[in-house]
């Protein structure tokens, strides 16, 4: 938002200091000892919501407007987020007299937090800064635990969903949206390979979506292909029992 609000960071006690050009002081005391005062800067002009000597807790706004949502991210979290995000979209729907279950748009914000931030690698083959999505991640820390290794930690980030389309794992997926050219040719240029494991790449190349009759379909087929492969691999052995025993009665029959 372009007037957005500034959130107070942590808990404690309203105190106005000295201005500082066109902007008013404001500093959250903590109550605790030992922590130091968290300052913020308010362009004059703006209501403050708060008074001298209120007690604030972390999130709270400090003026009026909209708090961004990459601050709401920072400061209280991802479940805090996703809320605050569900309920103004359905604010908007709610004034026109729409009725939405939640669970649609909690799909749409899942896909909007579905990347982490790497702030420590550990002992895995991530980089510090790289943007993966919290599969990978789990991925690679699954394999690191198995090493004995430290673990990789990352911090969610929020995007668009124009962003968060086009960065899906599915190349075929982000191919579909936009930029067609660009996402194509990077996939070609870095050896993607496309699972498939998502509805939509699934739709494109004409095969069953792995859900409702789909997913038992596709669990049909992999046991299925268990039993095949248990299959020719009995039949494998029985052919090689059968020609050893032959080899050995013609080794008998030679020797008599």
């Amino acid at each position: 938002p372009k007037d957005h609000a500034i959130i107070a960071e942590n808990e404690g006690r309203v105190e106005f200091g000295k201005d500082y050009k066109n902007k008013r002081r404001i500093l959250v005391v903590p109550t605790e000892d030992g922590e130091e005062p968290v300052e913020y800067l308010i362009p004059k002009g703006k209501h403050i919501s708060v008074q001298e000597g209120d007690y604030v807790r972390i999130g709270d706004a400090l003026m009026d407007g909209n708090p961004v949502p990459h601050d709401i991210l920072r400061v209280l979290g991802v479940p805090a987020l996703a809320e605050y995000l569900i309920n103004e979209i359905q604010d908007v729907y709610r004034l026109q007299g729409v009725k939405i279950d939640d669970k649609h748009i909690e799909v749409i914000v899942r896909q909007m937090l579905q990347k982490v931030e790497i702030t420590e690698a550990g002992d895995t083959t991530l980089l510090v800064g790289e943007q993966i999505d919290r599969v990978e991640m789990d991925e690679a820390n699954a394999q690191a635990a198995a090493r004995g290794g430290k673990l990789a930690h990352g911090e969610p980030v929020l995007q668009g969903i124009t962003k968060a389309s086009l960065q899906t794992r599915s190349f075929i997926s982000a191919a579909s949206f936009q930029e067609t050219t660009r996402v194509l040719t990077e996939a070609a240029v870095s050896g993607k390979v496309d699972h498939l494991i998502g509805l939509k790449e699934n739709v494109i190349v004409g095969r069953p979506i792995p859900a409702g009759t789909g997913a038992i379909m596709k669990q049909f087929r992999a046991i299925a292909t268990e039993r095949d492969s248990d299959a020719a691999a009995i039949d494998a052995e029985n052919k090689e029992s059968a020609a050893l025993a032959a080899s050995e009665a013609a080794q008998t029959v030679d020797a008599d």
